[in-house]
Parts: structure tokens; C-alpha cells; sequence
């Protein structure tokens, strides 16, 4: 593999790799393997560096369909040159939570954050999973970003807390508490979301607000903090 290989060889490499029982692995953690090949994401990680990014190859990757083909064709996109309707055209293809949030470190490091509300008020499931991947990413990867920025979006957070579908609730989830658990002055209006979901009447922004409630006031995280 080196930055010369083309897609259809790539894709011949990965086809050598084909492991049924990694493919049972993978469906037992909810992925869609309808497609898999059964190669893991280190693995396919170690490829993507030899293989090096390249944009144009990228996109011939993603139109595979195949899922390891997917996946190297998120690690090798080239960030800086991801534009929003490139970003929207991969989003209507998402069908699994694993190809969502590989996808959304990526548009977080092209600067997609303007695409996050759209994203959220996607009603396609993996689509809306996508906006709140992006903002848990953010709010770990990128640390120079000021904490306004991320604070602003506890609102989207409590717009879609009573999503009851399962990809969805886990990544406001997350969303929640990786804004929280940023910094200390993330920290206070993150738990007073949390607070206010966990007595919400909604089955599922309870359940949110209870599981982010339970981070955010641990005694190690607060003494981190």
C-alpha cells in the first residue's frame, strides 16, 4: 500500500483481509455488516497511513459501499478541502453508528460546525446522531474553541433529548457530558441541563439526564476539574 495506490487496489487489499469472525464481532456490537469485510479500524488505520490522504480516492472509496472501504475513505479525506455539500452527500449514506462517528472527527476537523444544526434537524436517525457526535468531538478535540461555543449548543441538546431512538439518545448523551466535562465553566450549565432532564416526565431524557448526572458529579471528574 503506499499514496499511489488507486482505489480499486486498495480495495483488492482489503478484500485479502476478509474475516468472517470478525464480522460476527462486529455485529454483536450493533454495527451493519451487510457490507463488512471484517477488518478492524486499527488495522484499516495502519492502511490509511501508507495509503496517505487523497481526496479524489476518497470519494472512489466511499462510493464502494463497502464498510472497511468507508471507513478508509473517512481516515484519508483531506479535511481541509471537505466542503458542506461533500459533508451532506456522505451523511445521506450513513447506516451505522461506528461509519457516524468516524465521520463526524472529520467534519469537525474540516470546520463543519454551521452543518451541526442542519444535522439535528435531520429526522433521519444516523443523520441526527451525526450533529451530536460532532459536538461531543468538539468538545474534546478542540481546545481552543472557546466554551461559549460549545455551551450554545445545550439548547439543541434539550431539543432532542426525548428522541427515544437508540443511536440518538446515546450521542446527546454524550454530547451532554463531554461538554461538561471540558472545563468548570462547562461544567455548571452542563449539569443543570442534566438535572433538569433527569426530572423530565420524558422516559428518555431522563434516562440522559440521569446517566449525564452521574458522570458529571463524580468525585474524579469533579476533582479533575
Amino acid at each position: 500500500m503506499s499514496p499511489s495506490s488507486s482505489a480499486t487496489e486498495l480495495i483488492a487489499h482489503l478484500q485479502t483481509l476478509r474475516s468472517e469472525d470478525n464480522i460476527a464481532g462486529m455485529a454483536r456490537f450493533g454495527i451493519v455488516t451487510e457490507t463488512a469485510i471484517g477488518i478492524s479500524n486499527p488495522v484499516l488505520q495502519k492502511i490509511a497511513r501508507l495509503a496517505r490522504k487523497d481526496h479524489v480516492r476518497a470519494k472512489e472509496l466511499w462510493a464502494s459501499g463497502i464498510r472497511e472501504a468507508r471507513m478508509l475513505a473517512l481516515y484519508t479525506f483531506d479535511p481541509k478541502s471537505l466542503t458542506p455539500a461533500e459533508a451532506r452527500t456522505l451523511a445521506a449514506d450513513f447506516n451505522s453508528w461506528e461509519i457516524v462517528d468516524c465521520a463526524a472527527d472529520l467534519f469537525v476537523e474540516a470546520g463543519l460546525d454551521k452543518l451541526i444544526a442542519d444535522f439535528a434537524a435531520d429526522e433521519r436517525e444516523f443523520v441526527r446522531r451525526t450533529a451530536f457526535a460532532m459536538i461531543a468531538g468538539a468538545a474534546v478535540h478542540r481546545k481552543k474553541d472557546p466554551d461559549e461555543s460549545l455551551l450554545s449548543y445545550l439548547p439543541l441538546i434539550e431539543a432532542h433529548a426525548t428522541d427515544p431512538r437508540n443511536f440518538v439518545r446515546k450521542a446527546v448523551n454524550w454530547a451532554l457530558r463531554n461538554i461538561g466535562k471540558r472545563s468548570r465553566a462547562c461544567h455548571a450549565p452542563a449539569l443543570a441541563l442534566a438535572e433538569r432532564l433527569a426530572a423530565s416526565a420524558d422516559k428518555t431524557a431522563r434516562w440522559i439526564g440521569k446517566d449525564a448526572v452521574r458522570e458529571l458529579t463524580s468525585e474524579k471528574l469533579l476533582a479533575r476539574l
